[in-house]
């Protein structure tokens, strides 16, 4: 399968069924997946800020680089490739707290809010997330499936759909 990866301050879309979308090493950053199960097409962002206004001269240069110029574009184009807002299943992961042990910016939880507040705005929630802590964290999202996979710390597990039934875990382990 071809592996895609999106760097930091980047997106990718397919509707290729054969991709993985991937990106590396979240820590304060947030990787957030798009998929609409009926078109088979996802998108993955690797945003850095939460709010390009604190940085004008950047957000038209790069607006991925934020949660609230990165996510409607990342919408955008997974409709352009078929999906429809109504069937969108959203996944978040990072958010961590690095580089700031007193918690003076706390970059992260500041991105997890704006990622929320922006996905609200365009009427979805989250389907699951994995936030917080300290680790960095890789997520890819497989197209053929929705299947969104996130490794930790050597450990790789797979963040389930919400179809689940009451009782189970929202993790399996893939390895």
């Amino acid at each position: 399968m071809p592996k895609v990866v999106i760097g930091m301050g980047d997106c990718g879309v397919t509707a290729d069924s054969q991709s993985l979308l991937v990106t590396y090493a979240l820590g304060s950053c947030i990787g957030l997946a798009i998929y609409d199960p009926v078109a088979a097409a996802g998108g993955l962002l690797h945003f850095m800020l939460p709010d390009s206004t604190l940085f004008p001269n950047n957000a038209p240069e790069n607006p991925y680089k934020f949660a609230d110029t990165g996510i409607p574009l990342l919408l955008e184009k997974v409709c352009a490739y078929g999906g429809s807002k109504r069937r969108l299943i959203a996944y978040m992961a990072g958010g961590a707290q690095m580089l700031d042990k007193e918690g003076i910016f706390e970059i992260g939880k500041r991105n997890c809010l704006a990622a929320r507040r922006v996905l609200w705005k365009h009427g979805l929630l989250l389907a699951g997330e994995v936030v917080g802590g300290v680790n960095f964290r890789t997520v890819t999202l497989e197209i053929a499936t929705g299947r969104f996979l996130l490794e930790e710390a050597g450990r790789q597990r797979e963040l389930l759909p919400p179809t689940r039934k009451k009782g189970d875990s929202t993790w399996r382990t893939v390895s």
